[in-house]
């Protein structure tokens, strides 16, 4: 099936994987970084019968922002060759065959 303006399934099922890939790949340093931190927290509050939700929450919160500083910089440069690589294909994906 080829849509109006030339663009076929399979075009669109390449372009929804690739979206797919770049956002697991960027997002995956901030989730492992605040699922590290999530779990030792969570640790340490059963251990310690400490059962304040502020403490599981501050060291989390630090431990993203301190992953976004550090990959911030190739998580943008991720985005940006996605958008750019898109951006390239679209004369492609508008002729007419």
């Amino acid at each position: 099936m080829t849509f109006i303006l030339g663009i076929t399934d399979q075009q669109v099922v390449n372009i929804t994987v690739q979206l797919l890939m770049v956002t697991a790949k960027v997002s995956a340093p901030i989730l492992l970084a605040s699922l590290t931190v999530g779990f030792a927290m969570s640790l340490i509050q059963s251990v310690t019968q400490l059962q304040d939700a502020t403490l599981a929450f501050v060291p989390k919160l630090i431990a993203v922002a301190l992953v976004i500083v550090i990959a911030g910089n190739w998580m943008l440069h991720e985005l940006v060759g996605f958008t750019q690589a898109l951006f390239d294909l679209i004369p492609s994906l508008l002729q007419n065959d």
